[in-house]
């Protein structure tokens, strides 16, 4: 073969790759995720089961009727908990996905940098990675959504779309993390920080577990810029039918969407800058 054919044959062969470059880094991350598949469908079936066992049934056996059930909407403290434990288990499977497979890829075994040697650009393995973590969200949480229907905690004909909300709460607070992890250049422990001192208030204070109105004024702006609230908020609309104003559950929705766009273009744009230096 001649050196002339031989890059015209290079060439048709990168064809495919640089069109469809987000599928195939989303295809190498099913790819991997075949050898531990057990480690994340044993969670996904068995945690939910235990979390509303535990909250919904167990916890809300104590908090019972009277003011507790008025702090709540009139509901069962299950059917107020349940779609925040949807939303928050998709928000933890972000905070995991957009952190270490992306250093894992960076820096720790930089395979971006071998993919980027081929014909995938840097946006496409940002993109790729969103792709397969949106996957795996949507699948967690529709099994989730199933478990919550059989418990009973699903009293409205709208309650799938609390899947949509759980998706779009995973994304909001993913675009701005995968965008944070691909400008880090050192290892410092960044990822152990943003789990405790970011994840973990974020879980507790973003009226997951009760109601925010019942948090002191000081504290309740940590809901307001959390994308958890946003998301469980338009979860409890979705399942029982919170009673929030439209207005109001545009500013859910706008608010998910513009901080997963602003973060995932910032993403796109610094593997770009890191990749291609």
């Amino acid at each position: 073969m001649t050196a002339d054919a031989a890059a015209a044959l290079a060439r048709r062969a990168a064809v495919r790759p640089r069109r469809f470059g987000a599928l195939f880094v989303f295809e190498h991350r099913l790819t991997t995720a075949r050898r531990t598949w057990t480690s994340n469908v044993v969670p996904a079936l068995g945690l939910p089961v235990l979390y509303l066992f535990a909250m919904g049934l167990g916890l809300g056996s104590l908090i019972g009727g009277g003011a507790g059930a008025a702090d709540l909407g009139g509901v069962s403290y299950l059917v107020f908990v349940a779609p925040a434990l949807l939303t928050a288990a998709a928000f933890q499977t972000a905070s995991e996905e957009f952190i270490f497979p992306i250093r894992l890829g960076f820096k720790w075994n930089p395979t971006f940098f071998g993919m980027n040697a081929a014909p995938l650009s840097p946006g496409q393995i940002i993109d790729g990675n969103v792709i397969y973590t949106s996957v795996r969200i949507t699948a967690n949480s529709l099994v989730y959504f199933l478990i919550m229907w059989a418990f009973g905690a699903v009293q409205s004909g709208w309650g799938i779309l609390s899947v949509l909300a759980a998706l779009l709460t995973a994304l909001s607070f993913g675009g701005p993390l995968i965008a944070y992890i691909t400008s880090l250049d050192k290892d410092a422990s960044q990822e152990t920080l943003v789990l405790r001192f970011i994840v973990m208030p974020l879980t507790l204070f973003s009226g997951t577990y009760f109601p925010l109105s019942l948090m002191p004024v000081y504290l309740q702006w940590i809901g307001w810029v959390s994308p958890l609230w946003h998301g469980t908020q338009l979860a409890r609309d979705a399942t029982y039918g919170l009673g929030e104003p439209a207005w109001l559950i545009a500013v859910h929705l706008a608010y998910l969407v513009a901080t997963f766009v602003v973060g995932w273009q910032i993403a796109r744009r610094l593997a770009r800058k890191k990749l291609n230096k």
